[in-house]
């Protein structure tokens, strides 16, 4: 195998010779050998793009000649990094140092141009790599809020089409008042919607970045022309309305904003759990019908399990630990450094991608569910709770005296009981679905 020799100021190191990494890249691999996920592909796409704007900034104000800066930018636009990367573990030290020279090395060898000198010419870890983070999750939940879209849709279909089938309630996982399957889904519907409009939002808390502040915030070792072009060159590669920090020492310092978004992904993650949840016991009690997508055992013959459900709620709970992990690598940041930050970008990124996943499995699973109106209507009209619907019109001891009577003398149908006891025309339009889910009585 043929190899070359590349040095630092630690020393030399044999290489590879095919290999577009250098010897930052090859240390990194050999001091954090830690099996499992690698840097999330996003942040490398949007670390190229870091690397294009200041590339485009150089240029311009002459830093770079134009045939280096020229490279630097084709690099950028016509490679993919994901196929030359090698396995750098996200959970490396160093703040993302390790991840910035991999950038840097590789895109250096593909240009032809020195990795520090030209590729991080202006340019700290500090600053490129929370500024890619958050480029990389703007994408995500952008298309994280589009997904949700899609799932409030599919269980806005569901609620119109059972609009009218009344099921019984339950509270404390006992039959409670009736209301109809339409708006059990339109309360699925509404949680969704709100995961959409918080996903959409949060954007907002990810716009300034703190690219050009180098090390610590101060611009050390940057140009001020520099300082002030690069987020521009930065809004026209991404196409994301991107804006420099006012205070980038507090931007490079403080990590809250990614807290906060990992908040959100958290209640995402608590209402696909949720709801998940409760179509799992709609579907035990036999008043849904889920798509049958996989057998369900390896002894029990013709057994369905709900597995899409359980799939989802496994991606809740994993999302809800990351959100933990993002919050302590937040805290755990000292002085003018977030030394966490690969851990926190992993866990912020991989969340997003869980639940883009989950959004769009649950959407497809959701839109086969079918209701069993049979089973519906039997389970509601064998429960005498339905008595409660009764109240504005008899009073309550009035309809507790029906309830003992039914637990007394019924024949296990409710509705044929209060029939007979108060009339057929007074049953039928106090149990309409239109009554039992009007907002109060007239």
């Amino acid at each position: 195998m043929k190899t070359r020799i590349e040095t630092d100021f630690l020393g030399s190191k044999e290489l590879p010779a095919d290999v577009l990494w250098g010897i930052h890249t090859a240390r990194a691999m050999e001091n954090f050998q830690i099996p499992g996920q690698s840097v999330n592909p996003r942040l490398l796409t949007a670390y190229v793009q870091v690397k294009k704007a200041c590339a485009l900034a150089n240029k311009e104000l002459g830093f770079l000649s134009a045939e280096k800066a020229e490279a630097i930018i084709t690099t950028c636009d016509q490679f993919h990094l994901s196929s030359f990367i090698p396995h750098l573990s996200s959970l490396q030290g160093g703040a993302g140092t390790s991840t910035n020279m991999m950038v840097n090395e590789v895109i250096g060898n593909l240009a032809g141009a020195h990795p520090i000198e030209e590729v991080n010419l202006h340019q700290s870890t500090n600053d490129t790599y929370p500024t890619a983070l958050k480029i990389a999750a703007i994408v995500g939940v952008r298309e994280l809020s589009e997904a949700f879209a899609a799932l409030q849709g599919t269980f806005q279909t569901l609620e119109k089409t059972w609009a009218h089938l009344p099921i019984l309630g339950k509270t404390e996982l006992m039959d409670a008042v009736p209301l109809t399957l339409g708006t059990q889904f339109s309360s699925f519907a509404e949680a969704f919607a709100r995961d959409r409009w918080r996903t959409f939002k949060c954007e907002e808390r990810l716009r300034t970045v703190n690219l050009g502040g180098t090390a610590i915030g101060t611009g050390i070792t940057a140009p001020r022309s520099y300082i002030f072009l690069v987020t521009e060159k930065l809004r026209e590669v991404t196409g994301l309305g991107l804006c420099p920090a006012e205070n980038r020492v507090e931007a490079t310092a403080n990590t809250d904003c990614f807290v906060e978004v990992s908040g959100i992904l958290n209640a995402a993650a608590v209402n696909l759990i949720k709801v998940s949840d409760d179509l799992r016991r709609l579907a035990m009690l036999g008043e849904i019908r889920l798509p049958a997508v996989q057998a369900g055992s390896s002894i029990m013959p013709g057994k369905v399990n709900p597995v899409i459900l359980e799939s989802v709620m496994q991606i809740g709970i994993k999302v809800k630990a990351n959100s933990n992990i993002v919050a302590d690598c937040s805290a755990r940041g000292s002085l003018q450094i977030c030394e966490f930050m690969p851990l926190l970008a992993d866990a912020l990124l991989e969340s997003i991608g869980l639940l883009i996943a989950a959004a769009q499995m649950l959407a497809k699973h959701a839109a086969g569910i079918d209701a069993d109106q049979g089973k519906c209507l039997e389970r509601l009209y064998a429960s005498p709770e339905i008595i409660t619907a009764f109240v504005p019109l008899l009073g309550y001891d009035r309809c507790s005296e029906l309830f003992k009577q039914f637990e007394q003398h019924g024949k296990g149908n409710i509705r044929g009981f209060l029939e007979k006891e108060l009339g057929k025309e007074t049953v039928e339009k106090t149990l309409s679905p239109q009554n039992l889910i009007s907002l109060g009585h007239k």
